[in-house]
C-alpha cells in the first residue's frame, strides 16, 4: 500500500517535470524511481503467482478480476518503461495508462473492494431510477413547452428594455433566443436538467418571469 501511495504521488509530481530537458537530473531521478517502483510491483506479481498459481487452478492469480487489473497495470508500466525513448502516438496512449496505478489501492483493500462490487451490483437499480427521473422530466418538459414555447427571446441591444420583436427590430436590435428555452422537447429537458443541478437557474427564472407572448 505504501508503494502504491508513493507511486501515485510520483505520478502527480511528474506533471511538474514537463518543462525540463530529457537529459536533466530531475528527469533522470524520475525515471530511476519509475524503474524501482516497477521492479517492486513486478516482484509482488511474481510472488503472488508462485504462491497462488498462475491461471489453471481454482483460486489462482488470474482467476480474480482484481488481480487481472493489477497484472494489466504492471505490464503496461513495464512496456512504458521499456519504450521510453520511442516517440509514437500509440506509446503516448500507453503512457496515459499509468494513471490507472492508484486503482491498485482498491485491489489491496477489502472494504474498497466491497464498495466497488456493491456499486456494480446496484447499476441496474440506478438505471431504473434514471428512467423514473427522465419520465418526470418529460412530463414537466411537455408542460413547459405548452406554456413557454416561443417565448424565451430577448433583444440584443436591450434585453429587458424592448419587450417585443417589433420594438427590438425597429431600434436596430436582433430578436434572439435564450440558450435555455422550452421550444422543443430536447431543449426543454436540457433546461430542466440545468435547473435541477442549480446551474444558472436564476437566469432561467428571470427569463420565465419576463415572458409575455410569442414575439
Amino acid at each position: 500500500m505504501l508503494l502504491i501511495a508513493l507511486s501515485s504521488i510520483k505520478l502527480g509530481a511528474d506533471s511538474y517535470l514537463s518543462g525540463y530537458a530529457k537529459d536533466s537530473v530531475e528527469i533522470a531521478v524520475s525515471e530511476n524511481i519509475d524503474i524501482f517502483m516497477n521492479a517492486c510491483f513486478l516482484f509482488e506479481l511474481v510472488c503472488k503467482v508462485i504462491a497462488m498459481g498462475f491461471a489453471m487452478d481454482e483460486g489462482s492469480y488470474l482467476r480474480e478480476s482484481w488481480n487481472q487489473l493489477d497484472m494489466f497495470i504492471v505490464i503496461t508500466s513495464l512496456l512504458d518503461m521499456a519504450l521510453t525513448n520511442v516517440e509514437l502516438p500509440v506509446i503516448k496512449i500507453l503512457r496515459l495508462l499509468r494513471t490507472l496505478r492508484p486503482l491498485r489501492v482498491i485491489s489491496h483493500n477489502i472494504a474498497m473492494k466491497l464498495i466497488v462490487a456493491s456499486l456494480f451490483e446496484s447499476v441496474g437499480a440506478i438505471f431504473n431510477v434514471i428512467i423514473v427521473v427522465l419520465c418526470v422530466w418529460l412530463m414537466f418538459a411537455i408542460f413547459a413547452i405548452n406554456i413557454f414555447a416561443g417565448k424565451f427571446f430577448y433583444c440584443s441591444i436591450g434585453k429587458y428594455t424592448y419587450r417585443t420583436k417589433y420594438q427590438c427590430n425597429s431600434n436596430g436590435g436582433s430578436w434572439l433566443r435564450f440558450d435555455a428555452n422550452f421550444d422543443d422537447i430536447l431543449q426543454a429537458m436540457l433546461t430542466l436538467f440545468g435547473v435541477a443541478t442549480l446551474e444558472g437557474w436564476p437566469d432561467v427564472m428571470i427569463a420565465a418571469v419576463d415572458t409575455v407572448d410569442v414575439d
